[in-house]
């Protein structure tokens, strides 16, 4: 693999990724806080045209609700473009795993995803669960999902953030956040994870786009995730670090003990009972 670099800026500007045939960009901090624009989104989003693709650990939306709210900011990225750990985690279970019985804990549009591409839910019996972030989560819920992994369900975690920030910067908990609930209770979990620092989304975005690692950049505020997810792709880093900024977006530890999500179905998604 070739060497990489990494470089620091200060602000959004087309001119750093001109030379770039595909610019990979991270979400949360970067394009959008709170859900809405940060300063310089708009025009980069613009100017980078069909090279940009948005690599995120977004684990709320689908690419098409996402879109629609982009586009409703001013930032019209299509879905096609969009590379979401909770979405491609659905789609990676689908695939591997047709008609499986999937205890999906998330927000309506992947639960939606997962009922479309023919997965069951039920309440009793799961061969998975499928952890992504869900703001209705409660004791009772963490309760279920571990007596499901008890009995015999592999646990499949689609990012380990454990927050985002808002638009004044301040946390936002994540799914990282419930996955601690789970280690709490039970330390030797290990789940496969989709998101970022692995790989996986940008292997995806590099394979939908047609350009290979050498020509494409990755822009994120986040050197553990983004940083670490690009130099295990072969991608030049451009880490976006506003002055002033409080926090990083996703800025958070990952969860230890995870198994990846690329290539083979890994041993550790074989999960020990509590």
């Amino acid at each position: 693999m070739r060497a990489r670099k990494t470089t620091t800026i200060h602000a959004l500007d087309a001119a750093h990724v001109a030379d770039y045939a595909a610019v990979l960009c991270d979400l949360d901090g970067c394009l959008v806080a709170g859900g809405l624009p940060l300063p310089g989104a708009e025009d980069f989003v613009h100017a980078c045209a069909s090279t940009l693709s948005i690599v995120s650990n977004n684990s709320a939306d689908t690419g098409v609700t996402l879109s629609r709210h982009l586009r409703s900011i001013g930032l019209p990225v299509p879905p096609e473009r969009i590379f979401l750990a909770g979405e491609l985690a659905v789609r990676t279970i689908a695939a591997e795993r047709p008609g499986a019985r999937v205890a999906v804990f998330a927000e309506p549009p992947l639960r939606q995803l997962a009922s479309g591409l023919g997965l069951e839910q039920p309440e009793d019996r799961a061969d998975v669960v499928l952890l992504a972030r869900d703001t209705q989560f409660t004791l009772a819920t963490l309760e279920r999902a571990l007596r499901l992994i008890e009995q015999g369900a592999d646990l499949v975690v689609t990012n380990p953030d454990l927050f985002h920030p808002n638009a004044e910067g301040r946390p936002v908990p994540e799914t990282g956040a419930l996955l601690a609930a789970f280690r709490a209770c039970c330390p030797d979990l290990a789940p496969r994870v989709f998101g970022k620092p692995e790989p996986f989304l940008i292997s995806e975005a590099l394979s939908a786009s047609g350009v290979s690692a050498a020509h494409a950049v990755f822009v994120g505020d986040n050197p553990a995730t983004d940083g670490a997810a690009a130099a295990l792709a072969g991608l030049d880093f451009l880490h976006l670090a506003p002055a002033g900024q409080p926090l990083a977006a996703g800025a958070s530890s990952q969860p230890a003990g995870h198994s990846h999500a690329n290539g083979a179905r890994p041993a550790s998604l074989e999960v020990t009972p509590c």
